[in-house]
Formats: C-alpha cells, sequence, structure tokens
C-alpha cells in the first residue's frame, strides 16, 4: 500500500497557538464590545469612560482591559490618575490575517502555483491589443463585481497609468483573453516599489486557467523588476477574485466598508497585499 506524501501546507503549531490564544480572549462578549469601543475611539478612552458605555462595574472593566493588553488588542498609558486605553493598529492587519490563515486561504509559497495551463499563452500588451484590453474591460464591468467604474477607460487614460513594463495579455489559440496591469500608487520616491494591480479575463474564458496564468506572470515580473509590494482592492461579494490572489500569495490586510457607491449602493472592499520575498 502506498502512502500519500506527508502534506506542507499544514498551520504551524506556533501559529496556530497565538491565533487560538487572539481567539479565545475574544470569545467572551464583554471583550468584543470593549474593543470595539475602544477601537473606534481615536484618540483613545478611560477605563472610567469604557465602564459607563459597558455598563459593568470599574474592576470588570478593568479585568477585561487588562486581559485585551496581555493578548496585545490595546495599549495602555497613564495620564494623570486616569488610564487610557488605545487599539493597537496592527489587530486591524493581524485579525484578518489569522482568519485568512486558519481557514487556509494563505498559501505557504512565495510567488504562486507553476501549475498553468498550457493552452495559456502570456505575452506583454503590444499597441494592436488595446480594442481587446477594453472589450475585457467592458466584460468585468457587467459582471458589477469586478470594478466601481461603470464606463471602460479610454485607451490614453489606462496607457497614461499603467507602468509600460508591468502590462501583460493572455492569449488562448491565438486569442487575446485576458490581461493585467499595474500602476504606481504615488509619485513620491518611498513608494517607488508599490504598485496597485488589476486582472481581468474574458467572460468567455473564466475558470480555465487564465487568471492564474496572468498573476503568475505578473508576480515573477514585479519580482524581478524589484517591485517590493503589489497591492490591490477586490469588492467582499468577488470571492473567485479574492482566492485568485491569496493563491498568487497576496494576504488579507483588512476590509474597508462603504468605500464606494455602484450604481448608488454602497460595498466593501477586501483590501490584499503581496510582499516580494526579494524585497
Amino acid at each position: 500500500m502506498s502512502m500519500a506524501p506527508p502534506r506542507t501546507d499544514v498551520l504551524p503549531p506556533g501559529e496556530a497557538a497565538t491565533y487560538a490564544e487572539w481567539f479565545a480572549c475574544l470569545a467572551e462578549p464583554v471583550r468584543v464590545r470593549l474593543l470595539h469601543a475602544v477601537a473606534t475611539s481615536p484618540r483613545g478612552i478611560t477605563v472610567g469612560a469604557l465602564t459607563d458605555v459597558l455598563g459593568t462595574s470599574q474592576s470588570t472593566t478593568s479585568h477585561h482591559v487588562r486581559r485585551l493588553a496581555d493578548v496585545g488588542f490595546v495599549r495602555l498609558r497613564k495620564e494623570g490618575t486616569a488610564t487610557v486605553v488605545t487599539v493597537n493598529e496592527g489587530c486591524c492587519a493581524g485579525l484578518p490575517h489569522a482568519a485568512d490563515a486558519v481557514m487556509g486561504l494563505l498559501a505557504p509559497r512565495s510567488c504562486c502555483p507553476d501549475d498553468l495551463s498550457a493552452d495559456v499563452t502570456v505575452r506583454a500588451l503590444r499597441p494592436g491589443d488595446w480594442a481587446d484590453v477594453r472589450r475585457i474591460y467592458a466584460d468585468g464591468i457587467a459582471t458589477g463585481l469586478a470594478t466601481f467604474e461603470t464606463t471602460v477607460p479610454t485607451r490614453a487614460a489606462l496607457d497614461a497609468g499603467w507602468l509600460p513594463d508591468h502590462r501583460w495579455v493572455a492569449e488562448v489559440d491565438g486569442a487575446v483573453v485576458g490581461w493585467t496591469a499595474a500602476a504606481p500608487v504615488s509619485a513620491r520616491r518611498c513608494y517607488a516599489g508599490v504598485a496597485e494591480t488589476s486582472v481581468y479575463v474574458a467572460g468567455t474564458h473564466r475558470g480555465r486557467g487564465v487568471g492564474k496564468a496572468l498573476l503568475h506572470r505578473q508576480v515573477t515580473a514585479a519580482d524581478a523588476a524589484g517591485i517590493w509590494t503589489l497591492q490591490t482592492a477586490v469588492l467582499t461579494e468577488n470571492r473567485p477574485s479574492i482566492a485568485l490572489h491569496h493563491a498568487a500569495g497576496y494576504r488579507t490586510v483588512g476590509i474597508r466598508e462603504r468605500i464606494a457607491q455602484l450604481n448608488g449602493i454602497w460595498h466593501d472592499t477586501v483590501f490584499i497585499e503581496r510582499r516580494s520575498p526579494v524585497g
């Protein structure tokens, strides 16, 4: 009888213990309410004020504050005789990251799967590809999940916004069926290695490995060029796109609530990023 090879994607014991401690701390509803009250008080809030908000005794409030501080969710500082509680901003990234790790959404790899479809060819965008790029962009708009845009940007607008060496198209049987591009997030020199990415696949070719092939080229080219962070925002309803990016080494940073409207309806987005292993 042959035995299956040992799995290499099991959550490491150390990480599991850390996340279990976080989740255990939040298993008490009072602490969840307390953490929310602190997180929504940008300048901090005193233990006395928290007692009034929660309707608990000061000793009970102090106990829960200490427990949250021990785990690292909040920070404490003295102002005279009062103890001021502020949120540890790292929680905003740490908690979504922990949830993704436990649910298996974070790929334990530096790049992305290399089991690419042999039918998909990825190459640099050429001047003659713009009509196809804009057609596929329109496909994405039609889904109502890909973008907040309601009309396709002009060729000039896309060309001006994208990094020249980080725009790619995917072909199947000689036809352009998808594209990906990266745009600088800032003109400031300190952010020269940070880019915002987009990836679109024609409606007729979704689920055939086109997106995987495009992201593989995107991240490997970015690594080679010294781009240290790729980032993007995906509508929370677009789970296939989130999973695709996670498989390419992106991680969830957080949720941006009611960030923009689409056809008069507010939507949240998942903000995700990929840090280059070579930068």
